[in-house]
């Protein structure tokens, strides 16, 4: 009985160890023949084939973090590569490199910068805060009369705007620095007030010296010169019509000298821009700087109404150079 019990022993150990051996001899030609893989897809599509996923992914997920070049923020990457282990012979060649590229490709870029923006409207793009904090201090440094009015703000967006230098902005921005006007210099044929009662016109084109921009954004209701049953005399000004309330801008930087009810032109505001140079903003429901104060060109003085006599809401715009009226149309509009 012992006998037997030995003999089925060492026959089961003969079996084990060539199942064993037969096992492990298939390993290593699987070994030698094959080797582990990761096949890759991407939105359900083959796009190739893997050694290594986790450097791979590393990558990927550096790639989203940082993106490549200057400026970007970060890389938007909607769909993620997927990855399955499979065993394929020594022979296939590996493509993470085209793999990376084909994943980089679905990215969207988000870029980083800063906007110079005045009175909240964004006019110039720098490239990081350094230079917009430079554009800054250079501006107060040269007491420029539109200091208090810029701002940065830090951007975040698909676009890449086109970038100046800090020199280059400085110079665009910079707004000569507001002269105290000389009583002395204003005409003869004006009020107390400081404002002209003259209501002749020229179709003269009188050089001021400064560029104007656009108080508001209107429709041209009555020209320079016009005649018609509301007013005594030609018209001395320009008339556009805007929605009660609107904002007025200064046309340019300066000085007021005038502001407050102005009989017929109802509220009003005129700013002094040296040299004898004049506007006046007529017809307003509010008045919002006073006389003295100096303002910067785009800066909102006012609100547009339809008070002293007026038949609608809208800007009365003049100006004058030593209290004579010209064609507001020859400078603006």
């Amino acid at each position: 009985m012992l006998k037997k019990f030995f003999v089925h022993f060492r026959t089961s150990i003969r079996v084990t160890s060539i199942l064993f051996l037969s096992t492990f001899l298939i390993l290593m030609a699987l070994v030698v023949i094959y080797k582990p893989i990761y096949g890759v897809t991407l939105n359900g599509e083959f796009i190739g084939y893997s050694k290594d996923k986790t450097k791979l992914q590393k990558r990927i997920n550096s790639y989203m973090e940082n993106g490549e070049g200057e400026n970007i923020a970060f890389v938007q990457i909607d769909a993620l590569p997927e990855y399955k282990m499979c065993l394929l012979k020594r022979g296939i060649v590996t493509d993470d490199e085209a793999i990376f590229e084909k994943v980089k490709s679905t990215g969207i870029n988000y870029y980083t910068y800063y906007a110079i923006a005045e009175n909240n409207e964004e006019k110039l793009y720098v490239s990081n805060f350094s230079e917009a904090e430079q554009i800054v201090n250079s501006l107060k440094e040269k007491n420029s009369s539109n200091k208090d009015n810029i701002s940065l703000k830090e951007k975040y967006s698909t676009e890449l705007k086109d970038f100046v230098s800090v020199e280059e902005a400085v110079a665009k921005l910079y707004v000569e620095p507001i002269k105290v006007v000389n009583s002395k210099r204003i005409a003869t044929n004006t009020t107390a007030r400081g404002v002209s009662t003259s209501t002749g016109i020229t179709n003269a084109r009188y050089n001021i010296g400064i560029s104007l921009i656009r108080p508001i954004s209107g429709t041209i209701t009555s020209k320079y010169g016009s005649r018609s049953g509301v007013r005594s005399g030609a018209h001395t000004g320009l008339d556009i019509a805007a929605p009660y309330g609107t904002s007025i801008a200064a046309a340019a930087s300066g000085t007021v000298v005038f502001s407050g009810w102005n009989g017929s032109l109802g509220k009003m505001i005129a700013i002094d821009h040296g040299n004898g140079v004049q506007t006046y903003y007529a017809h307003c429901s509010s008045l919002l700087v006073g006389v003295g104060t100096k303002v910067s060109q785009g800066q909102t003085i006012a609100k547009v109404g339809s008070t002293g006599n007026s038949t609608g809401n809208h800007l009365h715009l003049e100006v004058r150079v030593n209290g004579k009226s010209y064609n507001p149309q020859y400078y603006v509009y």
